[in-house]
């Protein structure tokens, strides 16, 4: 899949490979969190204990060449699966062990308190969002019994190119679907997409997400200049997926994305959140919840995630691996949680991070 130079450069900037299609990276929000200084905005949106959170993919191939992302024109890309096809339980085990070997130096680092360091060792989350386009892997599902069963949320994120795949996708701690444009003519500009019927493919993702019982949310990237445009168009594409939850998230001028942008399509969080505020406008059924000021990232939900007046956007994830498990069916509001602090403040940034000891085991 990889060409030896692709791989040598994926390497030099802390890259694993495992296997023939996978790899891993340590999240810079992980090792922040293990220096106490402060968590991911998942933490604060969702509960997610960022130092116990591996950053993974399935597949380095994509579908899309996305102006924004950091990937470089190296990096593979194909519309079909063309390669060997890795046992889940290898992919489990050895991204571990690169995730571990990731993290070891950090054991003698002054800043890293033993008791975090050694939660460090436990992976209780795994982000199946750190390059290309996880969903593609064949036997997804398979990967995915495992890591409940070893108790590791999932939380997979897809470029709404695979309709099939996320119609077929077992229940997952959380399903993102990226929709990175408000039409047709701008999509094709933004992600330069390999499939021709991209659009149609984007529409019928959407389609089948509204139909996910389990916790889904539906992420923009915002561009400055180029696509914080026409909140109603992303409104109508937003009801079609009908998401739990909708993540606006400003785009970060990094990686080989420099190449194709300007510093200048880096919006401020205060353009994120005042294009959110237009957003909601066209969105009755949802609200604002919170923010990540350094990842520039409002969170809005569904207004049923407010009860007794306070928001519920956390997980209580043994319920989910309860539920999970019984083969049963089950909905969202089966294991949500309370949120512990929600709120536009300048302290939302690294809420709860300094609690992390009484809530690491969930």
């Amino acid at each position: 899949m990889l060409t030896p130079e692709a791989r040598r450069e994926l390497e030099k900037e802390q890259y694993r490979m495992v296997g023939s299609h996978s790899a891993v990276k340590t999240c810079h929000w992980t090792k922040k969190m293990m220096k106490s200084e402060g968590g991911c905005y998942k933490l604060t949106f969702y509960g997610i204990m960022s130092h116990q959170c591996m950053q993974m993919t399935t597949s380095i191939s994509c579908a899309n060449r996305c102006t924004f992302c950091w990937r470089g024109y190296k990096a593979p890309v194909s519309k079909e699966w063309k390669w060997d096809v890795d046992e889940p339980d290898m992919i489990l085990e050895k991204s571990q062990e690169a995730h571990h070997k990731l993290i070891t130096g950090y054991k003698g680092n002054k800043k890293v308190k033993p008791h975090m360091f050694d939660a460090t060792r436990t992976v209780r989350h795994v982000a199946l969002s750190l390059t290309g386009e996880p969903i593609t892997y064949p036997r997804m599902n398979e990967l995915i019994a495992k890591f409940h069963a070893k108790k590791i949320s999932t939380f997979l994120v897809t470029n709404a190119q695979y309709p099939e795949q996320i119609k077929n996708l077992s229940p997952i701690t959380q399903l993102y679907v990226s929709v990175d444009a408000p039409n047709k003519k701008l999509l094709k500009k933004i992600d330069v997409p390999l499939f021709t019927d991209f659009w149609e493919r984007a529409n019928l993702s959407l389609d089948y997400l509204a139909q996910k019982k389990q916790r889904t949310t539906i992420r923009l990237t915002m561009v400055k200049g180029v696509n914080m445009v026409e909140p109603e168009n992303y409104a109508a594409l937003i009801r079609k997926g009908d998401p739990d939850f909708i993540e606006v998230k400003g785009y970060m001028f990094v990686g080989a994305s420099r190449q194709r942008l300007e510093k200048s399509n880096m919006p401020f969080h205060e353009d994120v959140l005042a294009f959110t505020k237009e957003l909601t406008a066209y969105l009755p059924e949802y609200d604002l919840v919170t923010e990540h000021k350094p990842s520039r990232v409002v969170l809005l939900a569904k207004k049923k995630f407010f009860r007794e007046g306070r928001w519920w956007t956390w997980i209580d994830f043994p319920t989910f691996f309860e539920l999970d498990a019984s083969g049963k069916g089950f909905g969202t509001e089966e294991y949500m949680k309370p949120t512990p602090k929600t709120g536009f403040t300048e302290e939302t940034a690294d809420v709860r991070s300094r609690d992390c000891d009484c809530v690491a085991a969930h």
